[in-house]
């Protein structure tokens, strides 16, 4: 993969594909027009750092496509590397482009769960972000997959079920009349086969008791071939919520001779959002806070005795499974677990009371469980660059 050069070039490009592999960088007019103009007004401002909370902080202000684009861009080179090891090292039907595409649709989640307070950067958030995205799509996809419609109508939960039509755009009435027809399906079909993900379409009698369960409830006269028609649509439903499919952002407009799906955002920022911009006082205050954030938990890493310091470096920096950490360090699987678990508590409570003392924040439910998440991304990336 060719190195893009300047803040040009990382905030107005994106990776394009020929048969799986890196092809070119393309470069999309709107954004570079967009980031072009950024530099005329802050020409001091050369660093990506600054750049991507100046994105941010726009996109935070109201949710600008603009921002998006810009921030996907720079985002591209971690996603396609992580994409490459996923791919690689996951047995799946997924080429290097398909998992790109699958982890790239999650910007919006990404910048709506990080925080520059808690997070080293955005671009090792997104590492962490983008890997845990494709790992769970790839195993709910897999289920999906292998899983016939009976089978995966006895898997669900109502909750998703319900969202699953949600998306599909059924209203509130459709809705109840089909999670009331897969209750009385869940209640009264079951199998003795031990494998349930090839479990089969139920018998006429069995389709007969459930229309009569589901009559019953409902005061209604529904045929036992309507019934088994709403709960495939179901099945379609919750298949379709739980691996959708992902249309690249550089792909062609449908009916358009020309033109892609990036041509739709808007060229220009309002005055107004421009004006926005981080202070370089506030940058380098966070600096600050980052720096010293970096030396409390090495300090307390530091202060953990020379097994737990093992195990540490054993599941973060060698990326060993917790049976080969048992085998290495010669101790029990379970104590594994429950060591990194207590040295996570340790090192998180160090975190929060810092957060606490230093920058004022209440240690509320939510606030502990962004630093947790941020612990493990910042102990994945020590123990990287170590």
């Amino acid at each position: 993969m060719q190195t893009r050069q300047g803040i040009i070039e990382t905030f107005s490009t994106f990776v394009q594909f020929d048969a799986d592999r890196f092809s070119v960088w393309v470069t999309d007019s709107k954004l570079q027009r967009s980031i072009k103009k950024g530099l005329e007004q802050y020409p001091q401002q050369t660093s990506d750092n600054f750049w991507v909370l100046y994105w941010y902080k726009i996109w935070q202000i109201e949710a600008s496509p603009l921002a998006v684009g810009h921030i996907s861009a720079y985002l591209q080179e971690v996603c396609y590397w992580v994409a490459r090891k996923i791919a690689l090292n996951f047995s799946s039907q997924f080429s290097i482009a398909d998992c790109f595409q699958i982890a790239i649709s999650c910007i919006h989640k990404i910048l709506k769960n990080f925080n520059p307070e808690y997070s080293t950067s955005l671009k090792s958030y997104a590492e962490y972000a983008f890997e845990r995205f494709l790992k769970d799509s790839l195993r709910v996809g897999k289920e999906a997959d292998i899983c016939t419609d009976w089978a995966l109508l006895h898997k669900i939960s109502r909750k998703r079920l319900v969202t699953s039509l949600n998306h599909a755009g059924f209203n509130s009435q459709i809705i109840n009349n089909y999670v009331l027809a897969w209750e009385c399906f869940q209640e009264l079909y079951t199998s003795d086969s031990q494998t349930i993900r090839q479990l089969g379409k139920p018998e006429n009698a069995t389709w007969e008791a459930i229309t009569q369960l589901y009559n019953r409830q409902s005061l209604s006269q529904l045929s036992p071939e309507t019934l088994e028609k709403w709960l495939s649509t179901c099945a379609k439903a919750v298949r379709e919520f739980l691996y959708p499919k992902f249309v690249s952002v550089d792909a062609p407009i449908s009916g358009q001779e020309s033109g892609n799906l990036l041509d739709t955002l808007p060229a220009d920022l309002s005055a107004s959002l421009l004006t926005e911009i981080i202070a370089q006082e506030e940058a380098k205050t966070r600096q600050t806070q980052q720096i010293q954030l970096n030396q409390v938990l090495m300090d307390a890493i530091a202060a953990l005795d020379i097994q737990a310091q093992q195990l540490l470096q054993a599941y973060y920096q060698q990326n060993l499974t917790q049976q080969k950490i048992a085998e290495k360090l010669e101790i029990k699987q379970y104590s594994v677990s429950r060591r990194l678990s207590s040295i996570k508590r340790s090192l998180l409570t160090t975190l929060t009371q810092w957060s606490q003392d230093n920058l004022h924040i209440s240690p509320t439910s939510v606030v502990v469980d962004a630093v947790s998440k941020s612990l493990d991304e910042w102990l994945t990336n020590y123990y990287r660059t170590a």
